[in-house]
């Protein structure tokens, strides 16, 4: 039996210190209209989103038209790089990805974020076996979900993102089986 899951990397935000409370900007809006449009051609049966505003807000038309509920994952959220802003985020980032090991302070791993982010995955695997699942979520988190079965998706892959961005998953219980771009 085949689960689709549909990571949608958030749209565009407007910059707040606050991760959790950081909203869309205006292009991200209107980016998240396009988002719902492409995913309900998709036959989607659950949404399931990171508890960050900016995830919510990309998914939420997905969920409205189809009078579904957004259910809140946790581990969804984006990696926390380090507690206090870093003084060169490039630097920062591109070491922690040479590195899967390295942390700054306060921060997670690779290793320590992914591994959240497969439970996170595994667990809607399990919940939704056989279901279209779109994850709203984060650029960094969704490619060290990626990582995790291939490791073709690297640092370069996350950098060429966009916002938002949408991976089709396609998994036969938790083998990944393709993985396809769905974002225009």
């Amino acid at each position: 039996m085949l689960t689709n899951l549909y990571f949608v990397r958030h749209a565009h935000s407007t910059y707040t210190p606050g991760e959790l409370g950081r909203p869309l900007s205006k292009r991200g809006f209107s980016d998240a209209l396009i988002v719902a449009d492409l995913l309900l051609k998709e036959k989607i049966d659950f949404v399931v989103s990171s508890p960050y505003t900016r995830a919510i807000q990309t998914v939420e038309a997905v969920a409205k038209s189809l009078k579904k509920e957004i259910v809140i994952e946790e581990n969804f959220k984006e990696r926390e790089l380090s507690k206090k802003p870093v003084e060169d985020f490039n630097f920062a980032i591109t070491q922690v990805w040479k590195n899967f090991n390295l942390s700054w302070e306060g921060g997670e791993s690779n290793v320590i974020a992914q591994k959240r982010g497969i439970e996170a995955t595994k667990k809607i695997l399990k919940d939704y076996e056989g279901k279209n699942v779109v994850i709203g979520t984060h650029g960094n988190i969704m490619v060290l979900i990626m990582n995790y079965f291939d490791q073709k998706y690297d640092f370069e892959f996350w950098n060429d993102l966009t916002m938002p961005d949408i991976y089709k998953f396609t998994f036969e219980g938790e083998s990944l089986i393709e993985v396809n771009r769905i974002w225009k």
